[in-house]
């Protein structure tokens, strides 16, 4: 595909930070840089406005938001909200299942562990488009267990071309 996407990442930030850095560094869609550990923490400093505010800011000129899911994601008020902002600004939105991403913390804290957790609930099932479960109509993908970061890195790509498609085919 000949254009690069600029995408939003939405995820749980304590839990999934690590893996999600891992999705970013594979490179599969234009360079979004991650927001670093003291910046988040000067933001939520700031309180609710100010974490909307660099939300929103953030996510002006994204053409799609990517939700990646752990096992907690669905339960963050702040991943809702920015699911609820990419549908009402007609953006792309897409889910990806980040349970077989290893995580370097969980790994150093316990070397035994395979580093990965348990599956999170599909987000978008917790919304309704016009009588719908959001999740018939948003897709959330399970990349391979035995390969995740080859899943993603060969699907990333078609799959924001995919979701910036239904968005936009889908009516109001």
């Amino acid at each position: 595909m000949a254009t690069k996407r600029q995408i939003f990442y939405s995820f749980h930030y304590d839990n999934d930070v690590f893996r999600v850095q891992t999705i970013r560094n594979i490179g599969a869609l234009e360079e979004n840089k991650p927001v670093a550990p003291n910046e988040w923490e000067t933001v939520k400093r700031g309180g609710d406005k100010a974490i909307e505010k660099w939300i929103d800011d953030n996510m002006k000129y994204r053409s799609c938001v990517v939700v990646l899911v752990g096992e907690k994601t669905h339960e963050r008020p702040w991943v809702r909200y920015e699911i609820k902002k990419a549908w009402s600004e007609g953006k792309g939105l897409l889910g990806i299942y980040v349970h077989n991403f290893k995580c370097a913390k969980t790994v150093k804290d316990n070397p035994n562990s395979s580093g990965k957790c348990s599956q999170g609930t599909n987000p978008f099932s917790t919304f309704t488009l016009d009588g719908r479960d959001m999740s018939d109509i948003v897709h959330c993908y399970n990349p391979d267990a035995n390969d995740p970061y080859k899943t993603v890195k060969e699907n990333l790509e078609s799959w924001v071309e995919k979701a910036i498609q239904i968005r936009t085919n889908y009516k109001k």
